[in-house]
């Protein structure tokens, strides 16, 4: 695995991988690497000539400053675990690589209301500050394929949306959330929760999973009072649970043939923040 820290060197040695026909693919990450990230590299492996993985933690995309102090860090540990997945190429950058004083980063772009429902209501800036490190780190990859994952659903539908209004080549690709085995989506924020928490948690994916299951029985208002009901009983603080159209993202109280849906929610786990999804219908 070659391992690059500065733009320029990247870019360098992607150049002469595309004049020889291998095509790129992409996978932005945080760090604090576990399974989740890992089956994304898995499918770049399988989908593409070449994997890159970024390394880089946004301060762009944090409204909450402790909370990016809190993310955690571990360089070589997240190394070792993308050179046992296979992967080519670790980009590791700094804040002055992705962020030069000379270059302008933000966009203008019109994401309508994808950006203002669900963690848009509770997370101010973060998708602002997202879509500028995404546009910026594809300027510098310029991959055939972007690989995100499905847990971060809303995240996945406006780079979409970015990549639509951009006019880019790069092909999205969204993979499956990895659960714990008690149904836990996998998120870096699970290493701050205790066995005990991690039991209590995975409601989450239990009222995912009954909302699924009833959705062409059920009222959905009676399906989201239940689900509700059910996280608040278990003691999580709940930020939302909303059933949404897919593409959209507007939240929805009817089923209707055509238009898929997505269960979305976001809860406290004492100070643990956990968001999770399920695609009712498609």
């Amino acid at each position: 695995m070659y391992i690059f820290k500065k733009v320029e060197d990247l870019q360098n040695y992607l150049v002469a991988l595309r004049n020889n026909g291998k095509s790129i693919g992409y996978v932005p990450t945080m760090g604090a690497l576990h399974a989740g990230h890992i089956s994304l590299i898995e499918a770049s492996n399988l989908g593409s000539d070449v994997t890159v993985c970024s390394i880089f933690v946004n301060p762009t995309q944090f409204n909450n400053e402790d909370d990016l102090k809190k993310y955690a860090r571990n360089l070589s540990k997240d190394g070792k675990m993308l050179g046992d997945a296979h992967t080519d190429v670790l980009f590791a950058p700094d804040v002055a690589e992705i962020y030069p004083p000379n270059l302008e980063t933000e966009l203008s772009l019109d994401f309508g209301q994808l950006t203002k429902v669900l963690e848009g209501r509770f997370r101010t800036g973060h998708f602002e500050g997202m879509v500028q490190v995404v546009s910026r780190l594809l300027n510098i990859v310029q991959p055939d394929q972007l690989y995100m994952g499905q847990k971060d659903y809303q995240q996945a539908a406006i780079v979409r949306n970015m990549l639509e209004q951009q006019g880019r080549q790069t092909t999205l690709i969204v993979c499956p959330i990895i659960r714990e085995p008690h149904g836990l989506a996998m998120s870096s924020r699970n290493e701050r929760l205790s066995n005990a928490d991690r039991e209590t948690a995975k409601v989450l994916h239990q009222v995912l999973s009954d909302t699924k299951q009833n959705i062409a029985k059920s009222p959905v208002l009676d399906l989201k009072k239940a689900a509700i009901g059910t996280i608040e009983a278990a003691g999580m603080k709940l930020d939302y649970f909303e059933i949404v159209d897919a593409k959209s993202l507007l939240s929805t109280d009817t089923v209707k043939d055509g238009v898929n849906l997505v269960a979305c929610v976001a809860a406290y786990m004492k100070d643990v923040r956990l968001i999770d999804n399920m695609i009712l219908t498609s």
